[in-house]
């Protein structure tokens, strides 16, 4: 009976609602690329990654000393993340420093932090 409670009561679809959500809703390609860029942040190493560098840009050694992780595994992580163009890099010398691609890649951590902490409050 509980799994009854969220099934609509009466078989009427409300066509105008359905056709406004088909012209605004992203096409299965889009939904395909959204898909493969949340399971990007679904990794903790890189989830990480992205929120050291949410205010400044890091070398892969500070990358490293800041998460307690080798050098080759924040690397190979860096290069995924570049690869999907979440982070990008600059050269000074010898060293690389890593920074967020653009604001849009801020604005999503920033907002699912703070509806996190919305929720942890109530």
């Amino acid at each position: 009976m509980k799994d009854k409670q969220f099934i609509c009561g009466e078989k009427c679809p409300h066509y105008q609602k359905i056709d406004e959500v088909k012209k605004s809703e992203p096409n299965i390609e889009e939904i395909e690329s959204l898909s493969n860029m949340f399971k990007l942040f679904a990794d903790n190493t890189r989830l990480r990654i992205i929120c050291s560098i949410l205010n400044t840009e890091l070398c892969v050694c500070d990358l490293c000393e800041l998460l307690n992780l080798n050098q080759s595994r924040v690397s190979h992580q860096l290069q995924i993340l570049r690869n999907a163009k979440l982070v990008k890099f600059r050269r000074e010398g010898k060293q690389i420093y890593y920074s967020l691609q653009d604001q849009h890649i801020e604005q999503i951590i920033s907002t699912s932090l703070a509806h996190i902490l919305e929720e942890e409050e109530k």
